[in-house]
């Protein structure tokens, strides 16, 4: 068996990598996926935060009653209501910048590290709005590029054609199918294309996912389509469930309160999803745990790579292909076959879709975790490039924000200190996600069977493949990477 490195040794590998870096500044990437730091976690973490799952797990399910659980997850703390105004404002000032973005990508550096497009898109949206996604509820409805150009066209053709509804209507046995397919391309873009972090290649994918979607609004509607098809609207719409902040309706007139509750409390009572938007947030999952397991040096052995003549993204297409949609379906086969044993387990029960429609909303915690675990150092660092590069996007000497001249601190993820914090606050990501979704699923099974008994008898094949799923990710963090 191959013995696990030790902390001195992860040390030097972090200083080479550092090094390696400083010394080759043109082999650095944009693109989330890329790990340009080495911060391997010890194998003494993963393996305490597996066993401190598995105990936490079962206490939970054993010990705690659901009646105290349901009254704090219903507890809210109000903020304010009224009735919001600006969100076409904001939406179409959102539509401007990212013109903005798209122009630097075809006109600005060609360094992913200097272009504000696969900066913003890759860390600043993919990973900074998706925390605070998680943390205060559904900005992406403000920010999105296409709500205020949509309101504004949908105006216009109204005066001139006297029509109030869209043209045609989306069918409802589609279901989630289109949100899955373009979540999948997304993934597949960012995971095996050779080139993502490319601006100009980045910048015709922009542009032609953001026609492709205000299309689909001005001809199904803007709310069947942002709901079952756009798929960063419905995944962000998804992970803010998670928030402390929600927001819902307060009477009539668009009238909307703000109140504050407990991290999760907002999908204790969320309604079963489809099958199909079951395989959507499985999916979300299943993508960032591939994204770690791909420069893994165990999934390189596997496809016949040596990490040390790695031959390029573009030589491994088809495997990366195949492992994305491995993961996927091994995932998915995993969670729905938890599901059906449980509900075996407890002796019956509403139908499996139905029980896992409503199980799988304890997927986002996880999810949430794993993205804040796996691209910790990445937002950390490639931040920063971001705040230069905003302040000169199309690489005139210009420095709109007083940002251009940042000097980029890579040594806030390098060092003794720095690794020390890092493999913490992943570590007590992905645990605290874990439990947290032990928590929610304990009480979403007594809404399905209404007895405490049945509900946790049905919850043990899902804890166990939670904690196998948590030492998993744990794993993933401590594993040698090669790319």
């Amino acid at each position: 068996m191959r013995r696990p490195p030790s902390r001195p040794a992860i040390r030097r590998l972090a200083f080479a990598a550092a090094a390696a870096l400083v010394l080759q500044p043109q082999a650095a990437h944009a693109h989330a996926a890329e790990r340009g730091f080495v911060l391997l976690l010890p194998t003494d973490y993963y393996l305490f935060g597996g066993g401190l799952a598995v105990a936490i797990s079962f206490l939970a399910l054993a010990l705690l009653p659901p009646a105290p659980l349901l009254a704090a997850a219903r507890r809210r703390l109000p903020l304010a209501a009224g009735r919001p105004r600006g969100r076409a404002l904001v939406s179409g000032l959102s539509f401007l910048v990212l013109c903005g973005l798209v122009l630097a990508g075809f006109t600005g550096s060609r360094d992913p590290l200097s272009n504000p497009l696969p900066l913003t898109v890759w860390t600043l949206l993919w990973v900074g709005l998706t925390v605070l996604q998680g943390l205060v509820g559904n900005l992406w409805a403000w920010l999105n590029p296409w709500y205020g150009p949509w309101r504004l066209a949908s105006r216009l053709a109204r005066r001139l054609t006297g029509r109030a509804r869209p043209p045609l209507r989306l069918p409802r046995r589609l279901g989630h199918a289109g949100a899955i397919a373009f979540f999948l391309a997304f993934a597949w873009f960012e995971l095996v294309d050779p080139a993502p972090d490319d601006p100009e290649r980045l910048a015709r994918a922009v542009a032609g996912y953001w026609f492709v979607t205000f299309a689909g609004t001005l001809a199904f509607g803007y709310r069947a389509w942002t709901r079952r098809v756009e798929f960063l609207s419905v995944f962000f719409a998804m992970i803010a469930r998670l928030a402390v902040v929600e927001t819902s309706r307060a009477g009539r007139a668009g009238r909307r309160r703000l109140a504050l509750c407990l991290p999760g409390a907002q999908l204790s009572g969320a309604r079963p999803l489809p099958v199909d938007g079951a395989l959507f947030l499985l999916l979300a999952l299943s993508t960032v745990s591939f994204d770690g397991l791909m420069a893994t040096f165990a999934w390189l052995a596997a496809i016949g790579v040596n990490p040390l003549e790695f031959p390029g993204r573009s030589a491994v297409m088809a495997h990366n292909t195949g492992g994305l949609l491995a993961m996927f379906a091994a995932l998915a086969g995993a969670f729905f076959a938890a599901v059906a044993l449980g509900a075996r387990l407890a002796g019956g029960g509403p139908p499996i879709a139905a029980q896992a429609g409503l199980l799988v909303w304890s997927i986002v915690p996880i999810a949430l975790a794993y993205h804040v675990a796996h691209y910790l150092v990445v937002l950390a660092v490639n931040g920063q490039y971001a705040l230069a590069a905003l302040s000169d996007p199309l690489a005139r000497g210009w420095n709109l924000f007083g940002t251009a001249a940042l000097h980029v601190r890579a040594g806030i993820a390098i060092g003794a200190d720095s690794a020390w914090i890092v493999w913490n606050l992943q570590a007590a990501a992905i645990v605290g996600g874990h439990v947290l979704a032990v928590v929610l699923a304990h009480l979403m099974a007594f809404r399905l069977y209404g007895d405490a008994r049945r509900a946790a008898l049905s919850q043990l094949p899902l804890a166990v493949l939670m904690v196998a799923y948590t030492t998993f990710g744990l794993w993933l963090l401590a594993a040698p990477t090669g790319l």
